[in-house]
């Protein structure tokens, strides 16, 4: 069993959690909204263990992003619901039509995977609850307001109806604050309503009015939630020996840093047309990422690229659409300065190793921004890596800014952007640099590359940013469609 140390979990909520009242429905999962009191107990493969986690760390880290970009709530709502829809639909009872159980099973699994790969320190704890408690909130509000009465009545949540006496007393007639239901709880449990003065405190106990109910809500959702983590964590070691999950929760928890790739984690070959060698130095000024763009000019000035930087560099050519006959003209050009024997000696094999013609031919898949941050760190005379995290503050602004200023970026955006570098949200700032370089094809800030999603693939920036380029093609400098034939 996969589950084994959540199993005796289960056994201390029925002891413990006296908060949770039983329903009779015949449904496993009866509500949309979920508290999560208990794992799944079921057996669960790997690659449901995984897949569950990685569609639900997508939805989270692109929360993450949000925050990162200052969105506002409605903002946020407005992006996650495509992003969700994709990734982790959950639809409502009414939504008869829609496999609601198996889309409440995957949310299930999703959350206990990843409550074992982020409960391992402080930190990634308490951003993993901040990103969930966010989730829930974007859900409880979404709810149909019938099940959501419905989901809350099942619960004991441990608040009372004050009686219109108390009501009365406490909010006279003359009050602003409308008159209708109030729940009564200890003030502790609603912090954030104290300390924006939307209650009224008397003897310790907050009244708290109908319209603040959901504050209760989260509240209680974070707490229940943060307690579950700090138990998971002592549970944890007993899964070290499993050689299964570790390194699967391994990659997980960093999912955080850099979002998690989507339809280009697995990208092996060209994503769109072909091009050839003599193109790539027009591509890379127009449409590469500061990774690439960084590698690229290297590559130029130095007429050599180490291995992990040729490595970095090649597998993002292949995926653009440089076949293996161009990539081999490519990198001969470039090596200008050494013989043919030494190039066909030292570089082709592992030139056509990379596409998966020599050796154990695997075909190598491009490398995610997660990978490029997290692995083969750069070192003294290295080109690889990504710039955001591994230039120095001064480099990064002189880099960006050669790289950029002829694109639309200036050095009045770079304190935005150096201080989301700054906060440790890399693929945020690359996001940005985005949106700003390609504002003259309409990009307006918080669309990201499309959906107002964040840049998690330098394949992903590469190919938005030609998109965008072959529609602004097709408009005339007024904005028309050009027509053929006039």
């Amino acid at each position: 069993m996969l589950n084994r140390s959540e199993a005796r979990k289960s056994a201390f909520y029925k002891e413990q959690k006296a908060g949770i009242v039983e329903t009779h429905s015949h449904h496993k999962y009866p509500f949309r909204l979920n508290f999560y009191d208990k794992p799944p107990l079921e057996d669960i493969t790997i690659e449901e263990f995984e897949t569950c986690a990685l569609d639900r760390l997508r939805v989270l880290a692109e929360i993450e992003s949000s925050y990162a970009r200052n969105r506002t709530f409605a903002e946020l709502s407005k992006v996650m619901t495509s992003i969700c829809e994709k990734y982790l639909p959950l639809h409502s009872n009414s939504a008869i039509l829609k496999p609601q159980e198996a889309e409440r099973r995957k949310d299930h699994i999703g959350h206990f995977v990843l409550r074992l790969a982020f409960c391992r320190s402080e930190e990634l704890r308490r951003r993993f609850v901040k990103a969930e408690t966010t989730l829930f909130r974007l859900r409880y509000v979404s709810d149909d307001s019938a099940e959501r009465e419905a989901f809350l009545s099942s619960r004991n949540f441990d608040w009372v109806l004050a009686t219109s006496e108390e009501i009365q007393e406490l909010i006279p007639s003359t009050s602003s604050e409308p008159a209708g239901r109030y729940y009564k709880v200890k003030w502790t449990r609603v912090p954030d309503l104290v300390e924006k003065r939307r209650v009224v405190l008397k003897a310790g106990m907050a009244y708290v009015p109908a319209s603040e109910q959901a504050s209760i809500v989260l509240q209680e959702f974070q707490s229940h939630l943060e307690k579950d983590l700090e138990m998971t964590a002592k549970a944890l070691p007993r899964l070290d020996e499993d050689t299964r999950i570790v390194p699967v929760l391994d990659n997980l928890s960093k999912g955080f840093l850099a979002g998690v790739s989507s339809e280009w984690s697995g990208a092996t070959a060209a994503s769109g047309d072909a091009i050839t060698a003599d193109m790539i130095d027009e591509l890379a000024y127009k449409h590469f990422p500061a990774c690439m763009r960084n590698l690229h000019m290297c590559l130029r000035r130095d007429k050599h690229l180490k291995h992990f930087g040729r490595l970095q560099y090649g597998l993002f050519l292949k995926v653009l659409g440089l076949s293996i006959e161009e990539a081999l003209v490519f990198w001969r050009k470039s090596f200008s300065k050494i013989q043919d024997d030494k190039f066909n000696k030292e570089y082709r094999y592992n030139i056509r190793h990379s596409y998966g013609l020599e050796g154990k031919r695997a075909n190598y898949a491009a490398k995610s921004c997660q990978q490029i941050l997290m692995s083969d760190q750069p070192g003294p005379g290295d080109s690889h890596g990504c710039p955001y995290r591994h230039f120095s503050a001064d480099n990064l602004q002189s880099a960006l800014l050669t790289m950029y200023g002829e694109h639309g970026l200036t050095s009045g955006d770079m304190q935005e952007i150096m201080s989301t570098v700054k906060a440790g949200h890399y693929h945020v700032a690359c996001t940005r640099v985005f949106e700003i370089t390609h504002a003259r094809q309409g990009v307006k800030k918080g669309e990201g590359i499309g959906g107002g999603e964040s840049v998690t693939h330098p394949n992903q920036y590469a190919a938005r940013s030609r998109e965008l380029e072959k529609k602004a093609e097709g408009k005339d400098g007024d904005g028309d469609v050009l027509m053929q034939g006039s």
